[in-house]
Order: structure tokens, then sequence, then C-alpha cells
């Protein structure tokens, strides 16, 4: 794993060193992806709104954009922890071109239903665990523990800025105007990505660590000293099938007594907000009387929610510590969904957004950097994609109970399901308070 270099001059004003140029191409390579990302999330909510006005059915958008993480999120973090994680970048975008460019073929003919709608968006959601397992798994190849925190803000403030800021708007008048050019857009933005991961740095590839870990470890001669602690890449692999490699990062999770209880403790939290946002689309046209070609717009609340949580989760970190941080973030967002859902005005509700966005990007920021501090860089992919299996997995179950409970008001969602995360939030302060920094952590 490579680091920043440590200079022996002392930092006058203290300024981090910077996260490198290796670092700097893949958020490059990133922002094309979120762009297309951004144009995908705010499209497929407000064509099938346009398909269709059954709450159940919007709310199925949400359901099978979350369902291939319950499918095929351990088996994509099998994949990039096996094969070239640029060649997995340039996959997943250039066929998420393919899918695209199939859905404008579909609308331009007249031929899109809230049926195709949702098979187009469950494929974007098999490609999407490629993708999202293998652009995390690189960062820790690149950075330092100690700068994850501030490499993982990065990426986080560059995806608000492109799939919020520049894509919510832009997708919304775009689909006002005509919707050919929001998904000619979104093509081309996929495209675009997959060209650019493939010019990713060789370390980025994780085949470095893989080839170092595999390795025979040669026993000490006399004259040599014994490791007291050997290096975890540099010990021998033992042959492994598929079918072992499958449940690696559900036994890694599960033995480490960190990882399961905050792992258990983000699904139950994720559901929730599954439920409150599944059919906010329908709660922010309907109930707040948004017009839908200001829909992005409005959205930009939480976009500007995010980016400013990015800018100082760092430093909230360094004050406050990881887990004080995280616990707090957590109740406030949740906290902001209930006052929304119980004040339905359009400025209540920018302000509970604005909150609530930039809650869930610390909450996300943290609990990935202490999860690529505590994982071996092998096993990355695996245990990403055994985390995102529980969790974005048990999503859609939230997104349904949001869609029925929008059937009896759609203030309903927000008010339920805040108020059960509260409690979830309420049952695990005490642990998440105690979570520790991530440079502070060894990996196993």
């Amino acid at each position: 794993m490579s680091s920043p270099a440590v200079s022996s001059e002392p930092a006058p004003a203290m300024r981090p060193a910077p996260l490198g140029g290796a670092f700097t191409r893949v958020v490059a390579a990133n922002l094309s992806s979120s762009l297309g990302d951004g144009i995908a999330r705010v499209a497929a909510p407000l064509l099938a709104a346009q398909l269709t006005n059954d709450p159940l059915l919007v709310s199925l958008v949400a359901v099978a954009a979350l369902l291939p993480w319950l499918l095929f999120a351990i088996p994509a973090g099998v994949l990039v922890d096996r094969i070239d994680r640029r060649l997995a970048l340039a996959l997943a975008g250039g066929v998420r071109a393919l899918v695209a460019g199939g859905l404008l073929a579909l609308h331009l003919a007249g031929a899109l239903t809230i049926w195709w709608l949702l098979l187009v968006v469950l494929l974007y959601g098999v490609l999407e665990t490629v993708y999202d397992g293998a652009i995390r798994a690189v960062v820790p190849s690149l950075v330092g523990r100690g700068d994850l925190p501030r490499a993982n803000s990065r990426i986080e403030a560059t995806e608000i800025v492109v799939q919020q800021f520049l894509s919510q708007p832009l997708t919304s008048w775009l689909l006002a105007f005509s919707a050919a050019w929001a998904l000619g857009l979104n093509a081309a933005a996929y495209a675009v990505a997959g060209g650019l991961a493939l010019a990713l740095p060789a370390v980025a590839s994780g085949i470095a660590a893989r080839r170092r870990r595999a390795e025979p470890v040669a026993a000490p001669t006399p004259d040599e000293p014994t490791a007291t602690e050997p290096d975890r890449d540099s010990e021998p692999a033992p042959a492994a099938g598929w079918r072992t490699e499958l449940v690696a990062g559900f036994r890694f999770i599960w033995a480490s007594a960190m990882l399961r209880p905050l792992w258990i403790v983000s699904v139950l939290i994720g559901i929730c907000h599954a439920a409150i946002t599944s059919t906010l689309v329908l709660f922010i046209l309907e109930r707040l009387d948004v017009p839908e070609a200001w829909y992005g717009t409005f959205m930009l609340a939480g976009a500007l929610g995010a980016l400013t949580a990015a800018a100082i989760t760092g430093r909230l970190k360094a004050r406050f510590r990881t887990g004080p941080v995280m616990a707090v973030a957590n109740a406030v967002g949740l906290g902001a969904w209930f006052l929304a859902g119980a004040f339905p005005l359009v400025w209540v509700g920018a302000i509970a957004i604005f909150v609530s966005f930039g809650c869930t990007t610390t909450w996300n920021v943290l609990v990935m950097s202490l999860r690529q501090a505590a994982v071996p860089n092998h096993l990355l992919g695996r245990v990403h994609g055994t985390w995102r299996t529980a969790l974005w997995g048990a999503m859609p179950l939230g997104s349904l109970l949001g869609g029925l409970l929008a059937r009896s008001g759609y203030s309903t969602p927000l008010l339920v399901g805040a108020a059960a995360g509260l409690v979830v939030a309420v049952v695990g302060h005490k642990y998440i308070a105690g979570l520790p920094d991530p440079e502070t952590l060894d990996p196993a």
C-alpha cells in the first residue's frame, strides 16, 4: 500500500499533505460515472411518476435499484478481488452505457413502460455493485489509513457536486424539455467513465497486493530476526474456490467485535431511511406542491447539506472523535426527517433535507473509513460486497414498506421511518459513540 511521503521538515501551517496524483486520477475517473448515476437517479423516479400514479409501483423503482445488492454484491466483491480493479470499473461503465442506450431507444420508439423502466434500473443496480466495490477498493491502495476520512470525503464531495448540484437540476429541466436529451447524456457519461477507468495507475488494480500475498514467506536464516507481526499481504494464500471466497467477507465481518454490531446497526438504519425516501418524490411533488420542473432544484438543499458535511466531517472527527460524531449525525438526521413529515411545509422540508443528507454523508464517510482501515487489502471487495448485501439488500424491504405507508398519506413514511430509526439510534448510542478513529486500527 502506498502512503504519502513523510517530510522531515515541519509544516508551519499544519496543512495536510496532498493525497497524490494517483488518487486525483481516481477522483477524475469517478466524475463521469457520478454524472451518469446522478442523471439515472433523478430520471428514473420522475419517469416512473409519468408512467403510473400508483405509489407502490413508484416505490418499486427504489426496490429495483437496491435489490441487486442482495443478490449480486458478494459475487461482485469476489470479482473485484480477483481481477484488475480498473477492468472492473471499465466493464461496469461500458455495459451501463449500452443499457442506457437501450432505454433511450425505448423512449424514442414510444415503447417505454413502467416494467421496462424497472428492468433498466435493475440492470443499473447489478452493474453498480461491481463499480461501487471496485472504486471503494482502490482508495486504500493509494492513501494511508490516517488519510482515509479525507480521501473518502473528497470522493463524497465530488459525487455530491456532480450527482446533485449538476445532474439534479440539469436532469429535471432536460426531462421537462425532452427526455431524449437526458437519457442520451446518461449513456454518454457512462461510456466516458468506462474509458477513463482504463487510464488509472497500475497500483489501483490490486494485483500487486494479491501477488505479494501469494508469494511464499521464506523461513528466516539464523542471522535474520524473526518478524513479530507478519505483513498481512505477504502471508501465503491458500487455494480457494468461489464458494469459499463468497463467505470470506461474512466471516471477517462476523469475527470482528467492531464491525459486526456496526453492520447490524447500519442495516436497521438503512431500512428506515429506505422507507422514508422511496416515495420522497411524491411527498415533494404532491404534499409540498413543488412543480416537477423544480424538483431537481429543490433537492439541491440535500446536495448543499451533503457537500457541507463532506467538507467538515474530517475536522469534526479530529475534534470530537469518530464515534461521537457518528452518534450525533445519526440521531439528528432522523429527527430532521420526522420534523419534515410532521410539518409538511416547503421551507421545513428544504431544511430537513439539508440536515438529513448532511448527516447521512458524515455517517457514510466515517463508516467507510473505519471499514477500509480495518480490512486487509485482499479482502476489500468481498467485505464491501457482503456489507452492502445486507445493508442495501435489506433496503428494498424498507422501500416496499414506504410505498405501502404512503398509500395512507405521503407524510406517513417520514413519520414512521424516522421514529423507528430513532429507536435504533437510542438503543445503539453507547456503542456508536465508542467507535475508534480509523488511524488507531490495525487490519487483522
